[in-house]
């Protein structure tokens, strides 16, 4: 079992066109540090590619700070490419407040967030220009954005906060299917926590929502030997929690069906039923109170 998971990560890597080595070395620079809402908050540019240097925010609780559960936060799209990483510092209206700077470190997290290509410091292109130029260079938009968060991971493991052994990671949107993405690619991540997009690919196809997704999204050839169920099945047995709009037009309602029936066989069958949860609100694309008030409580039970 653990070799065919192992031989299905790497198929779904493989997909990710022309990446960068793994094993480079990483560098960062520390920018500024700050005290604000109760925690410390660094400014950081990291060099994870060796192509395009990232911007992120690393955040930690006052005081001394060692073997500390650590969030790798991922923002979301929705459009606003000068957003970014501040999505994690200011929030954004999808959200609830306070933004999870905040809300994280309170618990006595550490938490890391980047910008993602093409957004925040980072932005200054078209998505589709990008895409299209990547794409002419044998790589994939979406493969370049899930290789810099593995890297990021590999920045977390040089940090004397944090603990390697009690990792999440989280996201809305464009971060929800970043943190499945990301989980189902390292078993670094104990924990995946994703927001208003689980999104069946078929179903998206069947309900005509393919626009509803930016085009950073789309894997050449990955529906020739992944559905989202098989990419989510990778995180098993691990805990997982998703939670989902039923109006939401990005995550059809027939393929949330479809992805909770078979997750629940998977976890059942690894002797884990209650490490998968999905929770749906008979709303839109957006966290609810009762959604975030659940994040916390499946991050304390499963991060500590």
């Amino acid at each position: 079992m653990q070799d065919d998971t192992r031989t299905q990560r790497s198929r779904l890597y493989a997909l990710l066109g022309d990446l960068p080595d793994r094993d480079r070395a990483i560098a960062s620079e520390r920018v500024s540090e700050e005290v604000r809402d109760g925690y410390v908050l660094e400014t950081l540019v990291l060099d994870l590619n060796g192509v395009d240097p990232v911007p992120a925010y690393f955040a930690r609780p006052l005081g001394e700070v060692r073997g500390a559960p650590v969030i790798l936060y991922n923002h979301a799209h929705g459009g606003n490419y000068e957003l970014g990483k501040d999505e994690f510092v200011i929030g954004r209206p999808a959200l609830q407040s306070p933004p999870y700077a905040q809300v994280l470190t309170s618990m006595g997290y550490c938490s890391l967030c980047i910008d993602t290509w093409n957004f925040g410091e980072r932005r200054g292109r078209s998505e589709s220009e990008l895409f299209k130029e990547m794409l002419w260079r044998g790589q994939v938009l979406w493969g370049m954005m899930v290789y810099d968060s593995l890297r990021a991971l590999d920045y977390l493991a040089t940090r004397p906060e944090v603990d390697m052994d009690r990792v999440g990671t989280l996201g809305l949107s464009m971060g929800s299917t970043m943190a499945w993405w990301l989980a189902a690619l390292d078993e670094r991540v104990r924990v995946c926590i994703d927001l208003c997009c689980l999104t069946d690919y078929e179903e998206l196809i069947a309900s005509r929502g393919l626009d509803g997704h930016g085009i950073y999204y789309y894997v050449p050839g990955l529906l020739k030997s992944f559905d989202t169920t098989s990419i989510n099945a990778l995180i098993a047995p691990r805990p997982h929690l998703a939670l989902a709009g039923n109006y939401d037009e990005l995550t059809p309602p027939r393929g949330l069906d479809k992805i909770d029936t078979a997750l629940k066989a998977v976890y059942a069958s690894q002797g884990v039923p209650d490490n998968w949860q999905l929770i749906r609100y008979n709303t839109g694309h957006f966290e609810t109170a009762h959604g975030r008030a659940a994040i916390a409580r499946f991050l304390r039970t499963h991060l500590g």
